[in-house]
């Protein structure tokens, strides 16, 4: 898939802000500081599409970007972040829920998980609740680049394994790292078969 045009939308503090056109929606989503804007940016070949901080926890909306003028990329709010309030988790954990159960229009959701870490109960608990409430998803390992190939075919092994055991789920993954472009040919394919 060739990225032709990208227009930032609008940004949503809830889903009934949302925009109301019907046409494919690809969400993305992942714990806090996982490089969600990073990828967001490598996909669409642009530096400042979604916007990049140092400080976890910024994307506190629901963001519609506009792609080739015919599918939607939603940037949503990062969870799990430990230095905000329990006000703020549950504000950002309603506006995910509200968008998943919401939207009729979400045709695939990548959740986002960092290659390096082991797996995280709060992620293994949002692939649960997906799977049970029958949205389809699939997993992107980011940042590839932070470790050697032999360690990442293994991390994201050992992680399939974790879920598997625990929720008897296997979900297909994609390794990817913002920095090398690793991933990027994948994930733009899968999107392009959806449309």
């Amino acid at each position: 898939m060739i990225i032709k045009s990208t227009a930032f939308i609008k940004s949503s503090s809830s889903c009934s802000e949302c925009p109301t056109n019907d046409i494919p929606e690809f969400a993305f989503i992942g714990r806090s500081n996982v490089g969600k804007s990073s990828l967001i940016n490598m996909l669409t070949l642009t530096k400042k599409l979604a916007k990049i901080s140092g400080n976890p926890g910024k994307t506190l909306l629901i963001n519609h970007f506009l792609i080739n003028k015919n599918w939607f990329l939603v940037d949503l709010p990062g969870y799990g972040y430990a230095k905000i309030s329990k006000k703020e988790k549950r504000k950002i954990k309603n506006i995910i829920i509200d968008y998943f159960t919401s939207r009729s229009n979400i045709t695939l959701t990548f959740l986002l998980v960092d290659i390096r870490h082991n797996p995280q109960q709060i992620d293994l608990e949002f692939m649960d609740w997906l799977n049970k409430n029958n949205i389809d998803f699939k997993l992107i390992f980011t940042k590839d680049d932070k470790l050697k190939i032999s360690e990442n075919e293994k991390k994201a092994t050992n992680y399939i394994e974790t879920i598997y055991k625990q929720f008897l789920i296997k979900p297909e993954f994609i390794i990817s790292s913002s920095k090398t472009k690793k991933g990027r040919e994948k994930i733009l394919n899968l999107i392009f078969s959806k449309i």
